[in-house]
């Protein structure tokens, strides 16, 4: 008797959002000052408003 072959269902891979390449964050650059809102040298995380924080690229 022959041995069986196996099959798994395997499950394709999803694309990487272009804007965080996958991470779900991205980082942006605090503002200080309430009239012109100076750009300083920091920065901070924030969540990828393209995919919501998956990382995977959105269907259209």
């Amino acid at each position: 008797m022959a041995a069986r072959v196996r099959k798994t269902a395997t499950k394709p891979w999803a694309k990487k959002c272009p804007d965080c390449k996958g991470k779900g964050e991205i980082t942006e650059t605090v503002r200080v000052g309430t009239r012109k809102g100076r750009a300083t040298t920091d920065q901070q995380a924030a969540l990828c408003s393209t995919c919501w924080g998956s990382g995977e690229a959105p269907t259209d």
